[in-house]
């Protein structure tokens, strides 16, 4: 059921080409990434998802964290902004970092798995854009400079 909703909002993008803006958390301990595969999606990704009318940023990631995987996270770095005009799309995503974290041991009905990788050794079918900014992170390039301005580039 959502393969279908989801691509019934693939349509949806087509039709009216909208500028989209999400979040994505990348969680980072013993130097291994989290990443969740979706029910609704092929392939591999950074925890995150869309930001709701009235919340800023950070209660976005801090609220899709929970949601997705139920990850408190405790203290968050703003890394960088990226953009993707692929698929007839607008779509913008902040990238946020956290190696503070606990894990309460689910997740929701949109997640299949959610799982613990190296960052030497990312799994197959992890999305493009992601792989490139984990790759960044483990070569502490601009990802790593959490206390200089963010980086902005292409999802």
């Amino acid at each position: 059921m959502l393969r279908l909703i989801y691509r019934l909002y693939q349509v949806y993008v087509f039709l009216t080409r909208p500028l989209t803006f999400g979040v994505r958390i990348m969680l980072v301990r013993a130097g291994k990434v989290l990443l969740v595969r979706q029910t609704y999606m092929d392939g591999w990704f950074i925890p995150g998802g869309g930001i709701q009318k009235g919340e800023s940023l950070e209660q976005a990631a801090r609220r899709e964290a929970w949601e997705e995987i139920q990850a408190r996270l405790k203290s968050i770095s703003l890394l960088g902004v990226y953009s993707n005009f692929k698929e007839w799309k607008s779509d913008h995503n902040v990238l946020f970092f956290s190696d503070d974290f606990t894990l309460g041991g689910g997740h929701d009905n949109e997640i299949a798995e959610a799982r613990f990788f190296p960052l030497n050794a990312l799994p197959r079918g992890l999305w493009p854009g992601h792989r490139k900014r984990l790759i960044e992170y483990r070569r502490g390039l601009p990802s790593r400079r959490r206390s200089s301005m963010p980086h902005f580039g292409e999802w």
